[in-house]
């Protein structure tokens, strides 16, 4: 179970891109994720015919480390840290360290 997870809202820690937000498009198995429009970078790419793709240079988004986001609190306005509980009927669910407030309620 990651503490990150697909469609979060995150803000960056550190690098070029520190301070902005985004959400989480896909967490990779290598610990990294793709965040919407963050850590952009330029690819040229060679037009392919059978794959209906033209050429030219496109801007894709580019893995960051999970260590360098971290998941934003609305409520507390913060980057935030993730802890787990268990309920009573069992369900294991993410919850802010700063708050007590559950995110998979």
């Amino acid at each position: 179970m990651s503490k990150i997870r697909k469609g979060d809202t995150v803000v960056v820690l550190s690098g070029k891109d520190k301070g902005r937000q985004g959400q989480v498009l896909k967490v990779l198995a290598s610990g990294h994720v793709l965040v919407e429009n963050l850590n952009k970078s330029k690819k040229h790419q060679k037009p392919n015919q059978q794959a209906n793709v033209t050429g030219g240079i496109i801007e894709k988004e580019m893995p960051l480390a999970t260590s360098k986001v971290a998941i934003w609190n609305a409520g507390a306005k913060k980057a935030d840290r993730i802890g787990y509980k268990t309920l009573a009927d069992g369900k294991k669910v993410r919850f802010f360290k700063s708050n007590g407030e559950m995110l998979d309620a």
